[in-house]
């Protein structure tokens, strides 16, 4: 429609990710300078959000600016209509607290349509009761019901926090199969092997089948694969994979992994979830309302402490 809007800020910045200026720091470090910077698919030279938008789209993109955004709730929405105005049909929005967020969210609570990162909706919930079109307010939940069953870790992520959090795991003593692409390539390694071995462990703990790997082994791997085949045939096999370990009884598991995230999900039709306890700033356990009975816990791949993978299952009863 002529007059809507995109509205874009970050998904949690009390887990790290801030915007100001325009520009995405990770942890106090632009973006550009983080860890981020040799992401394997989608590799982030360039922190200037407004920037790297703008080279996605030919509608023209504007900036909230930290100054609006910490002036509160009216400031904000007077500044989304001046951006309107001057022709800015996507907005990017400064915040670097929670409170930007519930600010953000209260200004833009009548709109009919929003997206963004998902920490736009921490003050939907408030601004939604405000208006009275929620009668109530739902408690956080500290626990997540589950039926029993057996617990494993899929990581397909190559960035800094989840190697740290595989490596944590390993060293915790968790049974671990790594996957690698050129011997997956070559037909040395195949979903029906990975399975095999995962059989033959014991079921008292979880168990960890990742694809993790430091920057320059991703790179020589992507040299001769192709960064998309290399990338594509890890998800596709992890994704075969959370299939196996369902049929085998394993029904929590631990994703990590944007895109290996959204290749599970969809390998398991889960198509709908109920989200749970928050585990980490950003990443709750979620319960599969359709499709297999599965509790999912679905990581970016920057999110979450070392100890994650070791910690998460606290959170299920």
């Amino acid at each position: 429609a002529g007059g809507m809007q995109t509205i874009a800020c970050p998904a949690f910045p009390l887990a790290g990710r801030q915007i100001f200026n325009g520009h995405l720091f990770v942890n106090g470090v632009l973006l550009s300078d983080s860890p981020m910077k040799d992401h394997p698919l989608t590799p982030m030279r360039d922190a200037n959000l407004c920037r790297v938008l703008q080279r996605q789209t030919s509608l023209p993109v504007g900036l909230v600016s930290f100054a609006d955004v910490d002036a509160g709730s009216a400031a904000i929405r007077a500044a989304l209509t001046r951006e309107a105005a001057v022709g800015h049909r996507i907005q990017i929005v400064d915040a670097l607290t929670d409170a930007h967020l519930r600010a953000i969210g209260a200004a833009v609570s009548d709109l009919p349509l929003i997206t963004g990162g998902s920490g736009i909706a921490m003050g939907l919930p408030a601004a939604y009761l405000a208006q009275g079109l929620i009668a109530a307010l739902s408690p956080v939940p500290t626990i997540m019901q589950v039926t029993a069953g057996r617990r494993a870790i899929l990581a397909g992520s190559c960035s800094t926090a989840t190697r740290g959090q595989v490596a944590a795991a390993i060293a915790a003593g968790l049974p671990a199969f790594q996957i690698d692409a050129l011997d997956l390539a070559g037909g040395r390694q195949s979903t029906a092997r990975v399975l095999d071995w995962i059989d033959a462990q014991p079921a008292g703990r979880p168990l960890l089948v990742y694809s993790s790997a430091e920057p320059e082994v991703v790179k020589q791997v992507q040299d001769k694969l192709g960064r998309e085949a290399a990338g594509t045939a890890v998800e596709h096999l992890l994704a075969e994979v959370a299939r196996g370990l369902v049929a085998r009884g394993f029904n929590q598991l631990l994703v990590a992994g944007g895109e290996t995230s959204g290749a599970v999900v969809q390998a398991l039709g889960a198509e709908t979830l109920a989200i749970g306890p928050e585990i980490d700033p950003g990443v709750p356990w979620t319960r599969s309302l359709s499709g297999p009975d599965v509790a999912l816990a679905l990581k970016s791949g920057n999110f979450g402490a070392a100890d994650f993978f070791l910690k998460a299952w606290d959170k299920l009863n």
